[in-house]
């Protein structure tokens, strides 16, 4: 009988995960399956159900969290699935500047009568207690997006937990490198798997993570999954475990450059605020001179892209309040720049050239 296996680190993880059965001649890839259905007399009789691509991302993911995954064809079809459970006239506890796409689907269903929701600022953790009472769902983002809040997210689970209401974290910031809520009590754990696991910009999904002993959870949310149709194609889905194959290099790289930016920043005449928590790869700024200005600083990169995503190799920025629907909590002037791996000197010099150009 063979040794039973030592718990593997996150960076061993993210490597070993998800692959093949180790047998003679055969590949150590899961490779794309490309098909619409199945023979029968298997689990899987048509491919909204499953697919063996999903499954190998998803046991990779499933690991980092401590949990079971479910992959999506977006995070924003993620967030609809985590949503769909709510009862009609639920209250909904969410954080002041949350991510916008979330901001607009909780406005616009509280506006359609579907729930209510009650805004908290997630750094006050009394805050949080005092808005669950009597609520079906705590949503926490930690850092938030784009403004970087921090929440206590041990305390801000069990006040939720302790009120009775589902609790979701969207771990996209922190990754599962640096935070697994499950292990502090979340129902459901969230990420935008376009940004950090996939890490290259080049697809679009998402993934939900419950505990493991959640049978019924789990399988509500695949049946949402199933019947709502977010289903992602196999190709990104390979493209995604290629992708987190490398997430402890990548990410490691990223929080060291943004820790260095973020110091230099602060330093710098033309910035009024660094909002930057102290991990992670995210560094948010207000650049003295208001909205006008952080467009010229964005405008004026010649190596930094321009552009609205995070999570990528490449070293992006924008200024947030230029996207549509964006929180009004969000300054006109804040630039969120989502740090790369590139060599950290050339990413300042950067910076530099285009805030003196702009300035």
């Amino acid at each position: 009988m063979p040794a039973a296996r030592a718990p593997r680190r996150p960076a061993t993880a993210v490597v070993a995960a998800g692959r093949p059965p180790a047998e003679a001649g055969a590949g150590l890839t899961v490779p794309p399956h490309f098909t619409s259905t199945y023979t029968a007399g298997g689990p899987v009789v048509y491919a909204r159900q499953g697919n063996p691509t999903w499954s190998a991302f998803e046991e990779v993911v499933a690991t980092l969290e401590g949990g079971r995954a479910l992959v999506f064809a977006s995070g924003m079809a993620a967030v609809d699935a985590a949503l769909s459970a709510l009862p009609h006239g639920a209250v909904v506890v969410a954080p002041a500047g949350a991510y916008n796409g979330v901001d607009s689907v909780l406005r616009e269903g509280e506006a359609a009568g579907r729930w209510q929701v009650r805004w908290v600022d997630v750094t006050d953790t009394a805050a949080i207690a005092g808005a669950v009472a009597g609520a079906d769902l705590l949503w926490l983002e930690s850092p938030t997006n784009p403004l970087l809040d921090v929440a206590d997210v041990p305390a801000a689970i069990a006040a939720g937990r302790a009120a009775g209401a589902l609790v979701v974290v969207d771990n996209t910031f922190a990754t599962p490198l640096l935070q697994r809520p499950l292990e502090s009590g979340a129902d459901i754990v969230l990420h935008s798997a376009t940004k950090y696991l996939s890490g290259h910009s080049d697809l679009i999904l998402g993934v939900l993570v419950v505990a493991v002993e959640d049978e019924q959870r789990y399988a509500a949310l695949a049946r949402r999954r199933t019947l709502g149709g977010g289903i992602p194609g196999p190709m990104d889905v390979w493209l995604a475990t290629r992708g987190i194959r490398t997430l402890s290099v990548r990410f490691e790289r990223s929080c060291r450059n943004a820790a260095i930016l973020a110091a230099r920043l602060d330093r710098h005449e033309a910035i009024e605020r660094v909002r930057y928590p102290g991990f992670g790869a995210m560094v948010s700024v207000e650049i003295r001179g208001g909205s006008g200005a952080a467009d010229a600083v964005c405008a004026a990169a010649s190596l930094i892209s321009n552009s609205t995503s995070l999570g990528g190799v490449e070293t992006q920025w924008e200024r947030r309040r230029a996207i549509p629907n964006e929180p009004e909590t969000t300054p006109v002037n804040l630039v969120r720049i989502s740090v790369g791996i590139e060599d950290v000197e050339d990413i300042w010099a950067d910076v530099e050239q285009a805030l003196t150009r702009a300035g």
